[in-house]
């Protein structure tokens, strides 16, 4: 007899990353690196990285999946490593070729894991470049690959933020080809090679308030866009901490409410790695707008000596929290299915809905 849960009941991870990759693509990675020194210009081909299905199976089985089961999570909307995108190295041919190596593993593994991993798409952007090439990797991602999503980098230049505030319209093409696919973007950095700012500290953190400063302060991006949504990581950085500053600063720039801003367009996830930083985030942003996520064997691995639970054990934080079962499942599931509007003929091909 088959058991399937109710849709509303899965508990859906919607910001993980392929952390564990064989070694070979890493190597793929350092042979750029040694191209792009020699010659800045270098041209690159995208070549062959060979990754048997085994090492595939190895890299994930004692990893990811097996944290999901230990876990009782079901689903992950998978990404290639996030610091690991590297956006600032080489030039457009560098981070194209790279990209569609990382995509193309995570589709080989939501091909060998259909039940358990979702795709959602790395994008080869590149300092000061246009999107013309992001465009149509997310395209082919979404179309030929069956993925749901993707991640937007706000600083490609990798700390030194060359790039137009998110509202401007050198973003516009990407937006468009989100609009049109009905797809959302989580914003997400990559590595820092700036002194000042450590990747997954303050460059992470960072670089998710600053975004969702941009997109408060945008007068008519989301006109132009009535259906772009975005997902704010790691519990949207300083934001719900500071969520009375904010306010202050919406109403001092005569912008709309916060609340009318972040109702249709802007969510948050739960990679907050503490119960007293969860409450907060629960008691600040409407449930609505809360996506669960753990980004598990992410920036944060080991076990809290306070708890003696892994840091990004994060669904232990959801289920603690004063919530009643329907709010839970609105964040474990509900919400992510409505956010990733894609996701639901997905779970019905592998027969979760």
């Amino acid at each position: 007899m088959n058991y399937k849960k109710n849709p509303d009941q899965l508990i859906i991870d919607c910001h993980g990353h392929y952390t564990t990759a064989p070694s070979e693509l890493g190597e793929y990675r350092e042979q750029q690196k040694v191209d792009i020194k020699r010659d800045p210009l270098f041209e690159h081909v995208k070549g062959v990285i060979d990754i048997s299905d085994d090492q595939i199976r190895d890299s994930i089985e004692n990893a990811q999946l097996k944290m999901q089961r230990e876990r009782g999570t079901d689903l992950t909307l998978f990404s290639p490593r996030a610091s690991w995108m590297g956006h600032h190295i080489g030039n457009q041919t560098t981070s194209k070729y790279w990209t569609m190596h990382c995509n193309d593993l995570i589709y080989r593994i939501t091909q060998l894991y259909p039940k358990n991993f979702i795709g959602v798409a790395q994008l080869p952007q590149s300092p000061k470049a246009n999107l013309k090439a992001s465009v149509a990797e997310l395209e082919r991602c979404v179309t030929e690959l069956g993925f749901v999503g993707c991640n937007l980098n706000p600083d490609p230049s990798g700390g030194y933020w060359s790039s137009p505030r998110l509202d401007d319209k050198y973003w516009y093409p990407i937006y468009e080809k989100m609009s049109e696919l009905k797809v959302p973007a989580m914003i997400h950095v990559s590595a820092s090679c700036h002194h000042c700012f450590d990747t997954t500290g303050s460059h992470y953190l960072g670089a998710d308030t600053t975004a969702f400063q941009h997109f408060m302060s945008a007068v008519t991006l989301f006109k132009d866009f009535p259906e772009l949504k975005f997902i704010i990581p790691h519990g949207g950085g300083a934001v719900p901490y500071h969520w009375g500053r904010f306010r202050g600063l919406a109403e001092m720039q005569k912008i709309p409410p916060l609340e009318e801003v972040i109702l249709k367009h802007i969510y948050f996830d739960t990679c907050v790695y503490h119960q007293k930083g969860i409450d907060l985030l629960m008691n600040v942003i409407p449930i609505e707008n809360i996506l669960f996520a753990s980004e598990m064997i992410g920036a944060v691995r080991g076990i809290d000596p306070q708890t003696g639970n892994y840091f990004d054990d994060t669904k232990r934080y959801v289920d603690d929290c004063n919530l009643n079962n329907e709010q839970k499942q609105k964040i474990f599931s509900i919400n992510t299915r409505k956010v990733f509007s894609r996701l639901d003929s997905i779970l019905q091909k592998v027969d979760l809905l």
